[in-house]
């Protein structure tokens, strides 16, 4: 759609658009007040976006609501976060700042254990099957790539695995009278471990890029876009 077939709100939401990239831009110059302005208001902008999701999908419909027509079981349950949230205000102010500990606690104990669970179910064991699949003889016979190819895929994977999770068995039991230390088996392990670490930290590094990458792309081609039909009108 070119600019001439845009209504009003559209081309005020291109116009922003370009103004808006141009002052993300400006930081190659170094830092500067319309790149302050543009990153204030980007977070401004989620924050109220945020703020706006947690009212009308949490607190309306699962506190506000209950507590005006829910039963009295409701009620009572959503008096619980209700006096929670009100002791978390009370961080704010150094006097009172006791009373919000409790909620401080049940936080920290909610995402310690959530953090905890999901590493454990969705990272750990399914890694750990994962790894156990690829030595399943009827996947094996199965697979398009060759028994060879998938033996030794399974075994990478397998020695990655295990050296990486060596890497970080930092020492043993230190004896009396010795510095903590670990076995030759465990650091020849760990010493392989690290080329591991160093591969997925630079595949990560790389798909950050990437994204970066494709992000400055479609900037720099939404600003050609935008001031080719105005410096060459058809």
């Amino acid at each position: 759609m070119s600019l001439a077939e845009m209504n009003l709100p559209d081309l005020i939401g291109v116009f922003l658009g370009f103004v808006f990239t141009l002052m993300i831009f400006s930081y190659i110059f170094g830092d500067n007040p319309l790149f302050r302005i543009a990153v204030n208001i980007f977070i401004g902008v989620a924050a109220g976006y945020a703020s706006v999701i947690v009212w009308y999908n949490v607190l309306w419909p699962e506190l506000i609501l209950p507590l005006i027509n829910g039963s009295s079981y409701d009620r009572l349950i959503a008096l619980i976060p209700l006096i929670l949230g009100l002791l978390l205000l009370t961080k704010a102010s150094p006097r009172l700042s006791g009373w919000g500990t409790l909620p401080v606690i049940f936080l920290v104990g909610v995402g310690a254990a959530t953090a905890i669970g999901g590493a454990v179910l969705g990272t750990l064991l399914p890694q750990a099957l994962a790894s156990a699949n690829l030595f399943d003889q009827s996947a094996i016979a199965a697979s398009d790539t060759g028994v060879f190819l998938k033996l030794a895929e399974g075994a990478l994977i397998l020695l990655g695995t295990i050296t990486t999770l060596a890497y970080f068995q930092f020492s043993t039991r230190p004896r009396p009278g010795q510095s903590p230390t670990r076995g030759a088996l465990v650091d020849g392990m760990a010493w392989v471990g690290q080329f591991f670490i160093a591969i997925t930290l630079g595949a990560i590094f790389a798909g950050v890029y990437m994204a970066a990458l494709s992000s400055l792309i479609e900037r720099s081609k939404f600003l050609v876009d935008f001031l080719l039909p105005i410096i060459l009108p058809k």
